[in-house]
């Protein structure tokens, strides 16, 4: 495998000497404490990704204001109180060779009333948010100095507590970000207008953490190389802009994308864009200043991170969702051991999701986080023998973990290959990710011993024949086949299953009954292979409501692109030898000139074995879908917490 030469040599920002170029950048975990300090937890998830290898690790949006919180649970430094917390904090990274770099933030209009207090929200102009939609409080000159103050005082907290330097969050649509941008700023007075008014605030920011922190202690300022909004600024403007911080003091930039959550689709973009996705803004800014670059963006493996690097498209690289995934991954690339590397397939579903909705973050890949020292892997004192049968994400995580603490491990699947669903959830267009996380299981299954048999189905004489002591029944699901339905087995009908697997085709005139994920991502895959005429039958208000919005604002992009014809509120009454009818707003409706109808109406369970092997063995489980039909999010985290109890 490649050498990484570039990825694992040190480099200086300021004053700071950092070990490597590898950046775990700000990410919200929802980890903090109510009153906004640093818990364990918080240090723990930290100290695990310090510990394997990262160079600098910078905490999620660190609240200098309490009026200027972003969420429910973030990081705070708007008090002396908290310096003692942020101090252990900064030991625990220390201890492992990283910095510790906290994102100085104020939410300015991306945020609710409901979250600081009930007070209104400030920005530079009273222009509300386009997604939290209350409108913003201008803020007055007293209140800027203010905020500017509070800055200041948030990085002199961040040096005492031993911090090796401060982040200030420019971007994202943000405080800082509001006042650059002509998109939310339309001020007329010393701080709005042109060019050099607008950037007066972030100035006296970086001026005031200069003269409270000290010159000696690095500012990293976090910009957007494209806005990615209607009226923002483009890469030729954020080159002038960081020309112009760069002369104020900012020490580095960190290139990222979209402005504010008008175009949060583009801020941690999901599976199916271009990896590196902000190299080519990272290198325009890298060509106009002379300080390092660090770049954001979909760098999820550690080859492309040293190709960046050797083109000058950044001097550091970050990679967040990948370090979320695995802790270890700088440690285990420079050992070259890239096959062990857990692979971000950046679905969204454990980090973003969650934080959004007040959770503290998980990971498909990674059902650990946040829990770092509970689930670290313990010998068993006695091995026992121990069946999984089924080899989809959750048999295959079961085994995984129950194959490392020491137990016998067979795993049966009655496929000719491992992988489950995730094989069926890699197929449709921009959705190929989702194999590197069966091909990631597969091998380490294999690395640790586990016997694999393919194309067998267990029937309980088998379960006698093996005589196990725990039998972890992983079976899976299987599509819903409604026989309410009229005319539910007619030959035109066929599950987006069998579809998405390559074992049916369909014409190129294509009716899909079931608008989720699936039936959405169905009409994507057919539409990419020259389907003239699809429509969506759905009898919910809206379509694909199971995937995180910004992963579905990409795939609507697609559908549209199709021409798909999308019907909610409606339900199937009946399927005909060339259509549907379904009922819709009281009255019946009907689809004709069709030649295939694809089912995508859900799963239901598959468990044929546990019932009849009870009694024969001391230990049954049952995960994943073969449980009650879920996201693969919740059965790799069944098959690992029940790995670890038996």
């Amino acid at each position: 495998m490649k050498e990484l030469k570039m990825l694992f040599s040190p480099i200086k920002i300021g004053t700071m000497e950092v070990r490597n170029r590898i950046v775990m950048p700000p990410m919200g975990t929802n980890f903090a404490a109510p009153d906004g300090s640093p818990t364990d937890r918080q240090i723990n998830y930290y100290a695990a990704r310090a510990k394997g290898g990262a160079g600098i690790i910078q905490t999620g949006v660190t609240e200098i204001d309490p009026r200027g919180k972003g969420t429910a649970s973030s990081p705070a430094i708007w008090d002396d109180s908290f310096i003692p917390t942020w101090k252990k904090f900064a030991d625990a990274i220390h201890v492992h060779g990283a910095k510790l770099v906290p994102q100085l933030h104020h939410a300015g209009r991306e945020t609710m009333s409901a979250l600081i207090g009930g007070l209104s929200p400030v920005a530079p102009s009273p222009i509300p948010c386009p997604v939290c939609k209350e409108m913003p409080l201008e803020l007055t000159l007293e209140e800027i100095e203010d905020i500017v103050e509070k800055f200041g005082e948030g990085a002199r907290r961040a040096r005492e507590a031993g911090c090796d330097a401060v982040e200030l969050h420019g971007a994202h649509g943000y405080l800082i970000a509001q006042f650059m941008s002509p998109y939310s700023n339309r001020r007329q007075d010393e701080y709005g207008g042109s060019l050099e008014a607008r950037l007066r605030f972030p100035i006296e920011v970086i001026k005031r953490v200069r003269r409270k922190a000290g010159r000696d202690f690095p500012v990293i300022f976090r910009i957007v190389g494209e806005e990615m909004v209607n009226g923002g600024y483009t890469i030729e403007q954020t080159k002038i802009i960081c020309r112009i911080l760069a002369e104020a003091g900012v020490d580095a930039f960190h290139i990222s994308r979209g402005g504010g959550y008008g175009a949060i689709r583009w801020i941690s973009p999901p599976h199916g864009l271009p990896v590196g996705i902000n190299t080519a803004e990272s290198a325009a800014v890298k060509s106009v200043v002379d300080v390092p670059v660090i770049v954001v963006g979909r760098i999820n493996d550690p080859v492309l991170a040293e190709h960046i690097l050797e083109q000058g498209m950044a001097d550091l690289v970050a990679s967040g969702r990948q370090f979320i995934a695995d802790p270890d991954w700088p440690r285990k690339a420079a050992a070259g051991d890239f096959d062990d590397i857990i692979p971000c397939i950046s679905c969204n579903q454990g980090c973003l999701v969650n934080v959004l909705a007040g959770l503290p973050i998980t990971c498909l890949v990674n059902p650990t986080v946040g829990k770092e020292l509970e689930m670290t892997i313990v010998p068993v004192e006695k091995p026992k023998k121990v069946f999984v049968v089924g080899g989809g994400p959750a048999g295959l995580e079961a085994a995984r973990v129950a194959a490392l603490r020491g137990h016998k491990v067979t795993l049966c699947e009655k496929e000719d290959k491992l992988g489950g669903q995730f094989n069926i959830a890699a197929y449709p267009p921009m959705k190929q990710e989702f194999s590197l996380a069966t091909k990631y299981l597969a091998t380490q299954i294999k690395k640790a011993g586990v016997k694999i048999e393919l194309g067998k189905e267990v029937a309980p004489e088998l379960v006698d024949e093996l005589n196990p002591d725990v039998v972890i029944v992983a079976t899976g699901g299987a599509p819903v086949i409604p026989a309410e339905i009229v005319g539910i087995d007619k030959p035109i009908v066929v599950t987006a299953h069998d579809v998405l697997a390559g074992k049916v085709t369909v014409g190129d005139k294509v009716a899909i009954i079931g608008g989720g994920e699936v039936g959405c991502e169905t009409a994507d895959y057919v539409g990419e292979r020259g389907a003239q005429q699809i429509t969506v039958v759905e009898m919910l208000d809206d379509v694909a409501l199971d995937m995180p919005p910004w992963n579905k604002d990409f795939l609507m992009d697609r559908l549209n692109g199709y021409r798909v014809n999308i019907l909610t509120s409606a339900k199937v009454k009946e399927i005909l030898d060339d259509g549907v009818v379904f009922t819709r707003n009281g009255k019946e409706e009907a689809i004709r000139g069709v030649n295939s109808i694809i089912l995508a109406m859900g799963a239901k369970s598959v468990n044929d074995l546990s019932e009849k092997i009870k009694g024969k063995v001391a230990e049954v489980y049952v995960i994943g879908d073969a449980k009650e039909p879920r996201r693969a999010l919740d059965g790799i985290a069944e098959g690992s917490a029940v790995a670890r109890q038996i």
